[in-house]
């Protein structure tokens, strides 16, 4: 078999993907940000063109399941921009949803997931989870359970949402220790959040992808060290497991309003990395990383 990426647009060879925005939003809403929902599909479709002018090519949504997802409108999205996307299922942590919601699928999760993953005119191609702050909590503990079982189910990659890029190890052991979850079908994002280049290195080191994602006002404290992560991975031998995203979650942080959003990942970020780490760095940042770490063997 074939390992393939799972588009909206349907499944594609990896090496068809091209220069990957791995972590962002082009639809978002969370009682956590309220007033702050991104739900404009001409606002999205502005942002990816923008990203689409300097050469970027596929985007990569994080929204899960229950956070306004909008499958249905990411197709003509895609097509319009002429920027692949792959959506994800999954769920975030239980702050971001009503009580009543998280009750009435806490045990069909599994289920949920498998069916956004392979079945209806929209198929996600990632299950987006999140940890706890520090550590795993009965409800992280619960998802991520559903999310190996919909992996071992269907092959997809897991993205897991590190909260200030914490807990990573204990997330890697208990996917990939309790529920037998190779550790390349793994993404951790958020970790320059936490900008511990020792606990980078061992995520890479077990085979799991180091998600870096930014800039963001929440977290712009510790941007500026960006590229010092992405250079410790590198000396020590681990280029082929970084990612790149822009994480843009609200609409002032896209770069049609007054932040940098997804272009800033190639108009700053790219070139910085192509002058300070070279150019094969840079593509594999952005191009090959991202075509291996979203592809996979599909089960359905």
């Amino acid at each position: 078999m074939t390992a393939m990426i799972r588009t909206v647009l349907g499944d594609i060879e990896p090496e068809s993907l091209g220069v990957c925005n791995a972590h962002d939003h082009l639809f978002i809403r969370s009682p956590q940000l309220p007033g702050e929902e991104l739900d404009d599909a001409d606002a999205a479709l502005a942002e990816l063109n923008s990203f689409a002018a300097l050469g970027g090519q596929a985007v990569v949504q994080w929204t899960p399941w229950g956070m306004g997802q909008r499958l249905e409108d990411l197709p003509e999205l895609s097509r319009r921009s002429g920027v692949q996307l792959v959506a994800a299922t999954g769920m975030h942590q239980a702050k971001h949803y009503d009580p009543a919601e998280l009750a009435s699928v806490r045990d069909d999760l599994a289920e949920l997931f498998v069916r956004q993953l392979t079945s209806g005119p929209v198929r996600a191609g990632l299950i987006k989870v999140a940890g706890a702050f520090h550590h795993i909590d009965e409800h992280a503990r619960h998802v991520l359970a559903a999310a190996a079982t919909a992996h071992h189910a269907t092959g997809a990659p897991i993205g897991v949402h590190l909260e200030a890029g914490t807990a990573a190890l204990a997330v890697l052991d208990e996917l990939a220790g309790t529920h037998n979850v190779a550790p390349r079908h793994i993404i951790l994002g958020h970790l320059h959040r936490f900008p511990d280049s020792a606990i980078h290195r061992q995520v890479a080191a077990a085979g799991a992808f180091v998600g870096f994602e930014g800039p963001s006002r929440a977290h712009h404290a510790v941007d500026w060290r960006l590229l010092d992560n992405i250079a410790a991975l590198v000396d020590s031998g681990h280029a082929d497991r970084i990612l790149l995203g822009g994480d843009t979650v609200t609409p002032s942080a896209r770069s049609t309003a007054d932040g940098p959003g997804m272009p800033f990942l190639l108009h700053t970020c790219r070139p910085r990395i192509e002058r300070e780490l070279g150019p094969e760095i840079a593509t594999a940042v952005f191009v090959t990383n991202p075509a291996r770490a979203f592809s996979t063997d599909w089960k359905g």
